[in-house]
């Protein structure tokens, strides 16, 4: 596993977005700028730590995860890979940053991560699921659960 360069400057409240995927510019673009739209039933503004630096071309989720790990305000990163960027509707990678190290047992573990440990949203959606993990709101379990449910697998925010 290759080391990627450290995560810098997040405020706790910006969402992170990692792309991972460098084939195409213009969709990149396309997913940053509907990252920033205000969301919401109140439009809120959105605050977002995007990290576009080819140096994570590439990278996978366990690399991503080990070098946000340090990042103990950081329940939740999401990547802007390959598939975000064919996909019409740009959907990103949720990925929860829990170990099993910080669960009560494995059985607390399996429970939280019983829809598995990533799952789609769409750019809308991301801030719905940055807020409310950051709060502890919902779990992100209730989101993969969500989206697990949908046809397409991708939570589409409220």
């Amino acid at each position: 596993m290759r080391a990627l360069p450290a995560v810098t400057g997040r405020d706790e409240f910006d969402a992170l977005v990692v792309r991972t995927d460098y084939h195409d510019d213009q969709a990149w673009q396309d997913v940053a700028a509907a990252l920033m739209q205000p969301w919401g039933d109140r439009q809120y503004e959105a605050h977002v730590h995007f990290i576009d630096d080819p140096a994570w071309a590439g990278a996978t989720v366990d690399e991503v995860l080990t070098a946000v790990c340090g990042d103990d305000n950081l329940a939740v990163v999401f990547l802007a890979d390959r598939t975000t960027m064919q996909a019409e509707s740009h959907a990103l990678l949720a990925v929860t940053t829990l170990t099993r190290e910080e669960c009560v047992g494995d059985e607390d573990y399996e429970q939280l991560t019983k829809f598995g440990r990533d799952f789609r949203t769409i750019p809308a959606g991301v801030h719905d699921v940055h807020a409310n993990l950051s709060i502890g709101n919902l779990g992100f379990e209730e989101y993969a659960a969500w989206a697990h449910g949908d046809p397409e697998g991708i939570y589409r925010s409220f």
